[in-house]
């Protein structure tokens, strides 16, 4: 693997990372009662970091660093459970093998470079396809990508799977169970990728995904210094080029705003300014916080019941949308109803 590949795997790496450290970092000024902040900063904690009770020891990935990391780091692949769980991964590591133990599975069988090498491979050619707008069967995958390691192919595309959500915001759909045929989609029901009418460039849906998820953790505005706290975890870095969203302020502070997904204003009365971030138009009319929360519970391995506070929160607004839907839907039918009177007035005259 040449060097610039493995520099572009360690950023893939540093970005599959964000989403868990991002909720370490936010949420912590949630306004609530003292005893509600702690419940709600320990869920939080889990989410990012898995349950407060079963912290990881060091060195070890939380559910969601291994989530976000499984596409690059060799270290972060074997650390990520596939069909094992951590703790007996490590168990495994510090005993060694044991020929009284059953036969190991299948990823245990792969080495660091090889599972690094193929899911960075396939990222690649999922991307390709995603940019084309191609379909995608497994019979492809295997011939182009995986080749020689097919008894492997589940541990690997369940791992690329993972990198395309987080890293990138697109999901990998089955289509056809039969032939293992797959399209991608952008996820949350988002209808924007940042990417270049051209097809240039490389879908930016997961760094807005992350980003409104920091939004209503924060209490529905986010400072932009805790944007920028948390892209830092990411290696991006405001005024430097990133191989996969271009120049960060430009996307987050220009683009987004203009997209209408992200609000960007100063906050009142702040001497010196300081600016903040809301959601903007279109990422209400589009996905919903319940979305946004399941989305980072899933790909923590839990549940969205697990963080009450931002559950609950997730579930008013659920019913307030749903009263606005009925309230437009009420005026629609009063207004057709006004309309046919007049109509039927008008045609029949006494």
């Amino acid at each position: 693997m040449s060097h610039g590949q493995k520099s572009e795997h360690c950023k893939l790496e540093q970005h599959r990372q964000a989403p868990r450290k991002a909720q370490g970092l936010v949420g912590l000024q949630a306004p609530m009662a003292e005893e509600e902040a702690t419940t709600t900063s320990s869920s939080l904690s889990s989410l990012i970091q898995g349950t407060p009770e079963e912290m990881p020891a060091a060195g070890t990935l939380s559910p969601l660093q291994s989530s976000q990391s499984a596409c690059s780091s060799p270290t972060a692949i074997t650390a990520s459970p596939a069909s094992q769980s951590e703790e007996s991964s490590r168990s495994q590591e510090e005993e060694g093998p044991s020929t009284s133990q059953a036969p190991p599975d299948p990823e245990s069988l792969l080495t660091d470079d090889v599972l690094h090498k193929k899911v960075a491979e396939l990222v690649q050619f999922l991307s390709v396809k995603y940019i084309t707008k191609e379909p995608i069967t497994m019979a492809e995958m295997l011939k182009s990508v995986i080749k020689g390691h097919k008894e492997h192919f589940p541990v690997i595309f369940k791992k690329v799977c993972e990198c395309m959500e987080v890293v990138f915001g697109i999901e990998v759909k089955e289509v056809d169970p039969t032939s293992h045929s797959y399209v991608l989609v952008k996820t949350l029901d988002l209808t924007y990728d940042g990417m270049l009418s051209d097809g240039q460039g490389m879908p930016k849906t997961g760094l807005l995904i992350l980003i409104l998820g920091i939004i209503f953790m924060e209490g529905n505005r986010a400072p932009e210094e805790k944007i920028w706290e948390v892209l830092k975890v990411m290696g991006v870095f405001a005024g430097k080029k990133d191989f996969i969203y271009g120049e960060p302020r430009k996307l987050i502070t220009e683009d987004l705003v203009q997209e209408n997904y992200l609000e960007y204003q100063q906050v009142p009365n702040s001497d010196p300014p300081r600016y903040e971030f809301l959601w903007g138009p279109r990422a209400h009319a589009e996905t919903s916080k319940m979305k946004v929360l399941k989305f980072f519970a899933k790909i923590s391995g839990t549940d969205p019941t697990s963080f009450p506070y931002w559950y609950e929160e997730a579930l008013r607004d659920e019913r307030e949308r749903a009263q606005a839907r009925a309230a437009v839907e009420d005026t629609t039918a009063t207004a057709r109803e006004s309309s046919s009177v007049t109509s039927n007035s008008v045609a029949c005259p006494e």
